[in-house]
């Protein structure tokens, strides 16, 4: 990271600049060979005080006092990486939205309130999609009451690291006390590609609906309910893979929902001894090239950060981060 010009660390950013993506270094320690930068970016949320906010790509908040800092400027978003689809945040996050619907739903302005009887943090949070329509801590009253009528904790999902998505948000979330649980990544890729893996797909059956065998190989819930089923069965054009093995078991699952030029894929699992034997490759290609015969040509989905070997299977497959999201947490008891 540069800061010099002829030799001299600058400061460029004023409180102006808040809702911008900075890059900071500041003086860490001080005295007699103790002396330490620290780099920093992310979107400059707020110079309140003496004291900065930058919410990095990752939803982390790092403070800053002003007094510390040796070195900023503004930075343009990070460019896209070649050869994957063009997308927006906004469009990304509410075709997701729509591929894993919620059981029952309301609208707070642009923020989707979604219950799903607590089956996954996708279905059971809020979607926050725009702005409330209301001031922030009213806003967050009525998602908290909201839950609380359903016997739900109050979460809300915010995506940072990419032009339009919500660090602001994630700023605020964090100065009234909630706390962020889970981070995931929404990846993207081209279609074609994944469809034209040379992975054996004949023993990969196609449905639009999931059966008893297909439940028992999905991970996510013990004991399916109906909620579990109406939020997979869900979505514009659905269809679910299924590998048997030669006792008609089913050891490897996926799901795909098309949706115009998007496929989103989840719930890509391969029963432990059966994996490194290419069935999850031949799930996802079997899956891609239906939707490719549907009209689709680009491919997201969400995997969560800690996930390494999910994250190194789609590496492979050509899918890259095109930005992250969080779920944060109201804090029992605690603020707004």
């Amino acid at each position: 990271m540069e800061f010099t010009t002829g030799g001299r660390l600058e400061v460029h950013i004023t409180r102006a600049d808040v809702g911008k993506r900075v890059s900071v270094r500041r003086l860490d320690g001080t005295g007699e060979g103790s002396s330490k930068f620290t780099d920093t970016v992310g979107v400059l949320t707020s110079w309140d005080d003496g004291v900065l906010s930058i919410t990095r790509r990752n939803g982390e908040t790092v403070r800053i006092s002003e007094t510390t800092l040796v070195a900023g400027k503004t930075v343009p978003a990070a460019p896209a990486r070649r050869r994957s689809p063009a997308a927006s945040a906004p469009e990304l996050e509410r075709v997701a939205a729509r591929g894993w619907p919620p059981v029952e739903s309301a609208w707070l302005g642009e923020w989707q309130l979604r219950a799903s009887g607590g089956f996954t943090r996708r279905a059971n949070s809020v979607a926050a999609l725009g702005d409330p329509g209301l001031p922030l801590d009213t806003a967050l009253e009525r998602v908290r009451a909201w839950y609380a009528e359903r016997d739900l904790p109050a979460y809300i999902q915010v995506g940072t690291g990419a032009p339009g998505t919500q660090e602001q948000l994630a700023a605020d979330l964090d100065s009234r006390g909630w706390t962020r649980e889970v981070t995931a990544e929404l990846r993207i890729a081209a279609l074609a590609p994944i469809g034209d893996l040379d992975a054996d797909v004949s023993r990969v059956a196609l449905t639009r609906e999931v059966d008893a065998r297909w439940l028992r190989r999905y991970q996510r819930s013990a004991d399916p309910g109906p909620e579990v089923l109406k939020v997979l069965h869900g979505g514009p054009s659905v269809w679910f893979a299924a590998v048997p093995d030669e006792a008609g078991e089913v050891i490897a699952i996926g799901r795909c929902v098309v949706d115009g030029r998007w496929a989103g894929f989840a719930a890509v699992e391969v029963a432990p001894e059966h994996r490194r034997r290419g069935l999850a490759s031949a799930v996802m290609a079997a899956l891609a090239r239906k939707a490719l015969d549907e009209g689709a040509s680009a491919a997201y989905l969400q995997v969560e950060t800690d996930n390494q070997d999910a994250r190194a299977l789609y590496d492979g497959l050509g899918f890259v981060t095109h930005h992250h999201y969080h779920h944060w947490r109201a804090t029992q008891g605690g603020p707004s």
